[in-house]
């Protein structure tokens, strides 16, 4: 049966974020959340999936990520202000309170030399309550507290994508590294055949033009050897600025070579991605904020009721001051009359607001899923490319082997042996990024079905 109303479970999981959320309201998903995915591993992902990848180097760089992003810390500020938001909203509910001093003095000066004064002294109290009789002002503060816990599932997306977005850049450098390796060891062969040739040259066993042709090749070595090392060198500055470093005071780990993944993990449910993952969570608070905005709208529609009460002593002489008090107690009925029809449009467009994020909520789960489902179909077929190339490449060995004998012994013309080096050499480097595209696969799934972890505030 597919799960179409998911409010029990995010309103369990509401209740575990925070001691103090505010009250949950039912809706109906606006989506159909599937029973399962078409695939599934064995191994439980860790909260921290990273750690799954077993890459000490990984694990660093991230950890010094996580504390160093500016844009991580940003979100944090968001969440700063979010609170600040809402407590500034709660204190609407209770009553405010001024005071005031006044002290005057009064100099008349007569016509002959004598001078009258006289002075008073003035302390007010004033204290005023609005009467929340339709919730305008609990609807209000609900809909910041919702803000708030938005803002903190924000945080923790944020967290995620850094993450994610750390290892992607790690796991490119380091196939940038073996792309240089490969690369010097291609140019080495290179050489190696064009002073073959070049012999054969200048024994006439081979035309000019075979020897321009394998310059050239090694020439396009070269070439592609520059471009390595740029690409390495621009993910080393992307790194550093992801840590929130410097590109030219940052030095990424030495290391290098192919990394193994782990067994797929279990992806669980889809209605438990519904609950875990922040930017669904996030989505679902925005939705229950903008409904509390819908009632604190249709509420301002209604007469207001405010209480007023003031104090006031006043006195010639301050140690008679608290002898004379005068009080008061009002109340204040404001009804809307006319506004031109103002308030009816703000219950519009609060209304037509709460669509909106109900509908972007279920284009945030359809999209959960879609990201769930295109890394599981992704990883699958890249490794079915992988089992390709290397039967390519097994076969391409052979190939090679051969054609240089033939080659050698006059059996064969430069071009088709050209043409054999060639293959072999891009299938090598193909098998290289198709690898590192596997890793990418994988880091998508990871990110799919991250849920967020326990996040701490750095120093600043």
């Amino acid at each position: 049966m597919r799960n179409r109303l998911l409010t029990t479970t995010l309103c369990l999981l509401s209740a575990v974020t925070v001691s103090c959320t505010p009250a949950i309201r039912e809706f109906f998903a606006p989506v159909e959340v599937p029973e399962k995915f078409n695939a599934t591993g064995t191994e439980t992902l860790a909260d921290r999936w990273w750690l799954a990848l077993q890459d000490e180097h990984l694990n660093g760089l991230i950890s010094a990520g996580l504390s160093g992003n500016l844009s991580l810390r940003m979100a944090w500020d968001r969440l700063d202000q979010a609170g600040a938001v809402a407590r500034k909203s709660g204190a609407d509910l209770l009553p405010s309170l001024d005071g005031t001093a006044e002290l005057s003095r009064r100099t008349v000066k007569n016509a002959g030399a004598d001078r009258d004064s006289s002075s008073s002294h003035t302390l007010a109290l004033a204290a005023s309550y609005e009467l929340d009789l339709w919730g305008r002002v609990r609807a209000g503060r609900q809909a910041a507290e919702f803000d708030l816990l938005a803002s903190r599932e924000d945080l923790q997306a944020a967290a995620i994508t850094l993450s994610a977005e750390v290892a992607t850049a790690w796991y490119q450098l380091l196939e940038q590294r073996q792309q240089i390796t490969l690369l010097q060891e291609q140019i080495s062969i290179n050489e190696q055949y064009l002073a073959l040739v070049t012999s054969q040259f200048s024994n006439g066993q081979a035309r000019a033009t075979d020897v321009l042709q394998q310059r050239q090749i090694l020439e396009a070595s070269r070439g592609e050897l520059i471009t390595a090392r740029t690409s390495e060198k621009l993910l080393a500055h992307q790194l550093a600025v992801l840590l929130g470093k410097a590109p030219g005071d940052f030095a990424p780990p030495a290391a290098a070579g192919p990394v193994e993944l782990p067994p797929l993990p279990d992806t669980g449910l889809p209605v438990q991605l519904m609950e875990k993952r922040p930017d669904i969570r996030r989505a679902f608070y925005q939705v229950q904020a903008a409904d509390q905005r819908v009632a604190a709208a249709i509420a301002d529609r209604f007469p207001s009721i405010s209480l007023l009460a003031t104090a006031e002593a006043g006195d010639s002489s301050v140690r008679d001051l608290f002898d004379n008090w005068l009080a008061s107690l009002a109340a204040n009925l404001s009804a809307p009359l006319f506004d031109g029809g103002r308030r009816a449009a703000e219950v519009d467009r609060a209304s037509g607001a709460a669509a909106e994020a109900l509908h972007s909520y279920g284009q945030t789960m359809l999209t959960a899923l879609r990201e769930v489902e295109d890394a599981l179909v992704a990883e699958t077929r890249q490794r079915d490319f992988l089992a390709s190339l290397d039967r390519q490449l097994a076969l391409s060995s052979q190939s090679m082997e051969q054609t240089r004998e033939r080659y050698i012994y006059g059996d064969m013309d430069f071009l088709r042996f050209l043409t054999t080096i060639l293959n072999h050499q891009s299938l090598q480097r193909s098998r290289i990024r198709a690898g590192r595209q596997l890793i990418d696969f994988r880091i998508s799934l990871y990110r799919a079905l991250a849920g967020g972890w326990d996040l701490e505030r750095s120093e600043e």
